[in-house]
């Protein structure tokens, strides 16, 4: 970049959805751009590029002159994702301990649906003929049983070589404490499969629970090699079009990543949009002085709900993707089949059923006028008048009135009622369902969601925010002016992180101690070299456990923040940082009784910079009066003022029914609902009496 060069540079974040691809630039004034393109699914670079040329558009500037002045991309994909729920990954091979391939069969002795007899059973992502028992034996306390053989080895590879596979995983028994036979079996492979990628679960998820531990090592190696050809393609066809910066990629736990560490944890990707939606709803909480909110993010094809309780947002360690388990550190969302293309039908019993099945990017709703004919929620939006079809992304797009009025008349005519009718239904269907996974994700957790605030964001949230408020009795809901890209905008809020995990099994008050401190000192010391590598920022390690009660099946995790590690009573402190997380999770805890601890995990962080917030909307400025007025039905039809998002003044009230819309999203007010406008130009809505 020339030095003498004023014009502006940007932190540019992608962000890859079902339907639609997101680009955000930020400049270093905070001034905030963005841009959509349809997404791509048969290559999801194509969508990244048309997305990033638009940008270039908006700046009125060309594609290699805004990547130019490019300081850094950050990436969220669903390639992983995808992968796994289409089935369309790797070949892989399974190396595991002789006599134990049939682990991903047999799962942990459950049913999805345990009292279901007619339940298909669940294929594995490796056919039995592709998994090889290995002679080895490594037991519990990391003492060699039985040495690796190196012909039962070479027989395998064999095997592995004859079937063709491009991906190799390897899970040998209690190799988390000590991996020496899975080093080994690695470089035989690479000399006798040379190019095939290769997963060791001492890498990938050095921890015991064999099933858990083995199913991720094959998720990453199902994943890998997919992921490997789409970064180097990606990076390829940027460096063509003018850009010379870092790559990070969002990661499932929340931060960022460069690429040669994501195609390492490839199965460390498969949340990643959604990461970095919860990523912007942290900044969101910060900003909005709203630490408890429940990040509601409505995109074209499905919907995510999640949890941020003090400013943080929720992990779990044990996600189920497309029925596999993933047992790597990531954020807790709970994702459901409903989005603004989802498909509306009458079953059999002549019921009105809304999704999972999803129109798409590709033909899309049928107001889309590219061959869809099943009706959509977008399509019920546009004949209930909610959204302009002449104004839609901006007007660089029409959407076909007709051709959504007909298809929610054939919707109709199933239900025996008109267009209008069936379009209200299809809204009040897809709003109870997603009011359950708001429930599924406070109230059967044992959270109150009526102390938190709802924010909306992605695509379609405007829409259903304020009516899915009052069905959970939530009186506030913030839309931000970036709500259809704020997952993409939160990527850049983000920081380079990894999670390093190793298992360390004992009760508290039997635990040798000092064996416990050097492996906390070992996994910092790790995390940290290998951040340092990424970053000359600042760096930061966070230490915790997860733990629980003898008795019990699964562990919690529990933050170690101020525990002293080098205090004689390093026991009392773990004892006591479990006992309070228990109590806030379950109400209770048992004081006579050691909690046991069984993995040792520390997240390592390195600061990346921060760009800043959007400059203000200027005081005293006169409020904006609307553009327009349109007819919307809320029962009955009635006339709805038109604001434009992008022109309100701080500090104005819009009191509903009204219509707020910007290029990329539209707000629906109803009747009794209240918007101010805050400094950042944010919708703030309050809900008398919800």
């Amino acid at each position: 970049m020339n030095m003498a060069d004023s014009r502006p540079t940007f932190r540019v974040a992608v962000d890859v959805g079902g339907t639609f691809t997101d680009v955000v630039a930020v400049d270093e004034s905070g001034q905030v751009t963005f841009a959509k393109a349809p997404s791509t699914p048969a290559d999801q670079s194509d969508g990244v590029l048309a997305a990033l040329s638009r940008l270039a558009e908006t700046l009125g500037a060309a594609l290699p002159d805004l990547l130019g002045r490019t300081e850094s991309i950050v990436h969220g994909m669903t390639v992983a994702t995808n992968a796994l729920i289409e089935r369309k990954g790797a070949k892989v091979g399974l190396l595991t301990t002789e006599g134990h391939r049939d682990v991903l069969e047999m799962r942990e002795g459950l049913k999805p649906e345990r009292y279901n007899l007619r339940l298909p059973r669940e294929e594995p992502l490796v056919p039995r003929r592709l998994r090889f028992g290995v002679r080895e034996r490594i037991r519990p306390d990391g003492r060699i049983e039985t040495p690796l053989d190196p012909a039962s080895l070479a027989k395998a590879l064999r095997g592995l070589r004859r079937a063709g596979v491009e991906s190799v995983a390897v899970c040998y028994l209690h190799s988390y404490r000590d991996d020496r036979h899975e080093r080994t079996t690695r470089e035989a492979i690479e000399g006798a499969l040379p190019g095939v990628y290769v997963s060791l679960s001492s890498e990938v998820l050095p921890r015991i629970k064999e099933y858990e531990r083995t199913s991720t090592t094959v998720v990453n190696a199902y994943v890998g090699p997919l992921i490997a050809r789409y970064l180097a393609g990606l990076r390829e066809r940027l460096a063509s079009a003018g850009y010379g910066g870092p790559i990070l990629i969002m990661q499932s736990h929340g931060g960022v990543a460069p690429v040669e560490e994501t195609i390492r944890v490839a199965a460390g990707t498969v949340l990643s949009g959604p990461a970095g939606g919860l990523a912007g709803a942290r900044r969101v909480a910060e900003l909005a002085a709203a630490p408890d909110l429940i990040p509601f993010d409505m995109g074209g094809t499905s919907s995510d709900v999640s949890l941020v309780v003090g400013g943080e947002a929720m992990l779990a360690v044990d996600k189920a993707i497309a029925s596999e388990r993933i047992a790597l550190p990531s954020l807790d969302i709970t994702t459901l089949g409903a989005g603004g293309g989802s498909i509306a039908r009458v079953d059999g019993g002549g019921l009105l059923k809304v999704g999972p099945e999803s129109a798409g990017a590709d033909p899309g709703p049928a107001c889309y006028g590219r061959g869809g004919r099943e009706a959509t929620v977008t399509d019920a939006s546009v004949v209930l008048g909610f959204l302009d079809p002449d104004n839609f992304l901006g007007g660089t797009a029409r959407l076909d009135r007709e051709a959504a009025r007909d298809a929610l008349a054939r919707l109709g005519k199933a239900l025996g009622t008109d267009p209008v009718r069936a379009a209200e239904g299809v809204h009040r269907v897809i709003n109870t369902q997603m009011a359950e996974g708001i429930r599924v994700a406070t109230v059967r957790r044992g959270v109150d969601p009526r102390r938190f605030a709802i924010l909306g964001f992605g695509g379609a949230a405007g829409l259903q925010a304020t009516e899915l408020a009052r069905i959970v009795h939530v009186d506030r809901v913030i839309l931000p002016r970036v709500a259809s890209v704020l997952s993409a905008w939160g990527m850049l809020g983000t920081e380079l992180r990894l999670e390093a995990i190793r298992s360390h099994v004992g009760d508290t008050g039997d635990l040798d101690l000092t064996a416990l401190r050097a492996l906390y000192d070992e996994l910092e010391a790790e995390g940290r070299g290998r951040v340092g590598g990424w970053t000359d920022g600042s760096i930061r390690s966070r230490r915790a456990a997860e733990m629980r009660y003898g008795e019990q099946v699964y562990e919690i995790d529990v933050a170690l923040d101020g525990v002293d590690f080098d205090s004689p009573s390093l026991a009392t402190a773990l004892k006591r940082a479990f006992e309070a997380r228990h109590e806030e999770l379950y109400t209770y805890f048992l004081p006579d009784q050691d909690p046991v601890l069984i993995n040792a995990r520390v997240t390592t962080s390195g600061a990346l910079p921060v760009p800043p917030i959007e400059p203000e909307a200027p005081p005293g400025q006169a409020p904006a009066p609307p553009r327009g007025v349109r007819e919307i039905f809320l029962g009955e039809w009635l006339e709805a003022p038109i604001y434009d998002f992008d022109t309100l003044a701080g500090g104005q009230i819009i009191a509903g029914p009204a219509i707020v819309e910007s290029d990329t999203t539209t707000v629906l007010l109803r009747p009794g609902d209240a918007a101010t406008t805050t400094p950042e130009r944010w919708l703030d809505i309050r809900l008398p009496g919800a």
